[in-house]
């Protein structure tokens, strides 16, 4: 079948990590190597698959032995290893440093993380390939291009709205996806988010302040994922939506994006770059 490549995953025990798993088994150019968790997983030290056939490889929190066992590897008998961080926002940072000292490029799929940690993957792509992609989904790369030509083609004389719902238990909000869709609308319009962002209303008086974005938050049950951007004007609206039903296409997507990781030089990327989609709206 060829060359496989090393894959490290930050956070194997979350969602997206055992995702992963199941879709490494239906086929793809990469084997795992490494399976990390927090220091606190009651997990260490068994097999990283919760279901399904043994993967072999056992979970650990030793992020820096694994990435320097994937990079040895890589050297000698691979084309390339790459690693994943599907943690939480607050090792994003401790583990974008752990990859440039390796030399292992990094798909940043975790959000929630603050400035600091921003400030971080900035300087780990001076040495490798940094991907940050709140989204790993091909269809939401899309939206998020839609969103920006229609932002550009629209102006300020719409309002815009961007509602998303997730399952119960995610920690951040709004989500990054949703904040990602905002930043392609206040860039078309030539603003910043922080800017034009509102992300509460209550109370008697609230009335929608011109040129602004709102957000809006579901938590519940086990919904996948779903973003709807509203450009809402006098005598018509436009909404442009994505639901994601199936966890699988987030991982798919993910190593989709590993794969073109492979051999590219330090930098910061995201998944417009995987798609090839050259941003030409407000910038």
């Amino acid at each position: 079948m060829g060359a496989t490549h090393p894959l490290i995953v930050f956070g194997i025990t979350g969602r997206m990590g055992q995702s992963l798993i199941r879709a490494l088994r239906e086929g793809s150019p990469f084997q795992l190597q490494g399976a990390i968790a927090s220091p606190a997983s009651a997990r260490l030290g068994r097999e990283c698959a919760a279901d399904g056939p043994p993967t072999g490889v056992l979970i650990t929190a030793d992020a820096a032995a694994v990435l320097k066992a994937a990079a040895l590897k890589a050297v000698a008998s691979e084309p390339g290893a790459v690693a994943m961080d599907f943690s939480v926002g607050g090792a994003v940072a401790a583990h974008a440093q752990a990859c440039a000292q390796a030399g292992v490029p990094l798909l940043v799929g975790a959000t929630g993380f603050d400035a600091a940690a921003q400030a971080e993957l900035k300087r780990a792509a001076h040495k490798i390939a940094v991907l940050i992609a709140p989204n790993t989904s091909v269809g939401v790369a899309v939206l998020g291009e839609l969103v920006a030509q229609a932002a550009a083609a629209l102006g300020e004389g719409y309002d815009v709205e961007i509602a998303e719902a997730h399952h119960r238990t995610k920690r951040d909000a709004p989500s990054g996806t949703a904040l990602r869709l905002g930043e392609a609308v206040a860039q078309a319009r030539g603003r910043t988010l922080e800017e034009v962002a509102v992300y509460a209303r209550y109370g008697k008086d609230t009335p929608g302040a011109h040129g602004s974005i709102g957000f809006s938050v579901t938590r519940a049950g086990d919904i996948v994922g779903e973003h709807t951007v509203t450009f809402a004007g006098a005598g018509e609206r436009l909404e442009l939506t994505h639901r994601a039903s199936d966890r699988m296409t987030f991982a798919q997507g993910a190593l989709r994006a590993a794969a073109w990781l492979l051999g590219r030089p330090a930098g910061l990327y995201g998944m417009q770059d995987v798609l090839g989609v050259q941003k030409k709206h407000g910038q």
